[in-house]
């Protein structure tokens, strides 16, 4: 399967992210990682996975159709039992069968595990949004938080293994501040 490996909807830079956010979203590694070294508990909470329809912006970046089902995959993770990410994973339906196979057995585990383990997958750029009220991954982000913040800033980026693609998104909470 091709990918298309450019984002034309997002912003290959954090442009007026505010420095204490910043380290967090142009971080190149492990987000669970770097989360889990600096809190006392972690925890991914798994709260949707299945087939599913996604945004337009994210089935381009992905190579399919927009109308298609894809596979999509939504947690939070939680630091010290607080949510401080939203994340949103997506892949071709039938990668479920191919490369990413291991994504239906994650269950409340981080897929940071199986992306920054696995010596095939390729990660592309980073992009990146400030996601405002409207926006579907930011309703999905505070569904569960008295907390309403004017945006949220979110990263993405396309992993491929085996030439599949994998778009995962992270919407970052307030409360990932006070981890510093």
């Amino acid at each position: 399967m091709t990918s298309c490996k450019s984002d034309p909807y997002w912003n290959g830079s954090a442009l007026g992210c505010g420095a204490d956010l910043r380290p967090w979203l142009n971080d190149h590694g492990s987000l669970t990682q770097r989360i889990q070294q600096r809190c006392m508990q972690f925890a991914v909470k798994s709260v949707r996975s299945g087939l599913a329809r996604i945004a337009y912006d994210e089935a381009s970046v992905l190579g399919i159709a927009p109308h298609q089902l894809v596979y999509s995959r939504e947690v939070f993770l939680h630091a010290d039992g607080k949510p401080v990410v939203f994340a949103h994973s997506a892949c071709h339906a039938n990668d479920l069968r191919g490369a990413w196979q291991a994504m239906k057995g994650l269950g409340n585990r981080s897929l940071g595990s199986l992306l920054f383990t696995h010596p095939l997958v390729v990660r592309h750029p980073l992009h990146f949004a400030a996601l405002r009220p409207h926006h579907p991954l930011y309703q999905s982000a505070v569904c569960d938080t008295d907390s309403r913040p004017e945006r949220l800033w979110a990263r993405r980026s396309l992993f491929t293994l085996h030439g599949a693609p994998l778009l995962v998104t992270e919407v970052f909470l307030p409360e990932i501040l006070k981890l510093e």
